[in-house]
C-alpha cells in the first residue's frame, strides 16, 4: 500500500483548484445560501471533542435550522437518546460543521463555524411544538459557507426511487441492538419502538 504521508504529495495527484471551487466560499449567507438551507429539512451535524469526531443526523420538516440572520442558525435539541455527543463535544471545543440536504437536489450546502449551547428560556420557547420545547438550543455563527459540487449525489443517484432500498430487507433496530448485545431482547424493542417514537418526537 502507497501511502501519502505530506500535503505536497497529495497535491502533485490532483490538477490545480478551479476558480468556481475557491469563489463559491463566503463568510455570511447570500440571499441564495440562505434559500437553499432553508428548503432543508436535514443536515449532518460534526463537532469534535478530546475523544475525537462525533457526526449525528438532524432534522425538521419545516427546516432542519432558523436561521437568525446572515452570520448565525439555531438547531434546535429535540428528543433523542440522551447521549448528547455534540453537546458534549461543543462545550470543549466550538468548531462545528453541518451539511445540508434537500430532498430531490442534488446540490448540498456546507456550513463551518463555531457553537454555543443556549437555555435562553425566551429562545426554548419560541421552538414549542405540541406544547414541547427543546431541552437546548444550539447557536452557531458561520465562519464559511458553500455549496458542494454534485457530483456525489448524481452518482449515488441518492433521490432516484428506482434504487430506494426496501427496509424490510435491512435488520431492524433490534437486531442491531442484539448484535451488539447478545442477551437484548429485540422483539419487545421493535414491537414499541414506532408507538414511543410517536409519543416523543418532540
Amino acid at each position: 500500500m502507497t501511502i501519502i504521508t505530506s500535503v505536497e504529495e497529495l497535491k502533485a495527484i490532483y490538477d490545480g483548484v478551479s476558480e468556481a471551487s475557491l469563489a463559491k466560499v463566503t463568510k455570511t449567507l447570500t440571499p441564495q445560501y440562505r434559500q437553499m438551507i432553508e428548503a432543508s429539512p436535514f443536515v449532518a451535524f460534526a463537532t469534535v471533542g478530546p475523544e475525537g469526531l462525533d457526526c449525528s443526523p438532524r432534522g425538521d420538516l419545516g427546516g432542519a435550522v432558523r436561521i437568525r440572520d446572515d452570520s448565525t442558525l439555531l438547531l434546535p435539541d429535540w428528543r433523542g437518546n440522551n447521549r448528547i455527543d455534540s453537546l458534549i463535544n461543543i462545550v470543549r471545543d466550538p468548531r462545528v460543521a453541518l451539511m445540508f440536504l434537500v430532498p430531490g437536489s442534488t446540490t448540498t450546502m456546507r456550513i463551518n463555524g463555531r457553537a454555543v449551547i443556549s437555555l435562553d428560556p425566551a429562545l426554548l420557547d419560541s421552538f414549542e411544538m405540541d406544547g414541547r420545547h427543546p431541552r437546548s438550543v444550539t447557536v452557531i455563527t458561520i465562519n464559511e459557507v458553500y455549496f458542494q459540487c454534485a457530483r456525489a449525489l448524481m452518482r449515488a443517484e441518492l433521490w432516484n426511487p428506482e434504487h430506494f432500498v426496501d427496509p424490510k430487507s435491512l435488520p431492524t433496530p433490534g437486531t442491531l441492538l442484539k448484535a451488539a448485545k447478545a442477551d437484548f431482547d429485540k422483539e419487545t424493542y421493535d414491537r414499541e419502538w414506532p408507538e414511543r417514537a410517536a409519543k416523543t418526537m418532540w
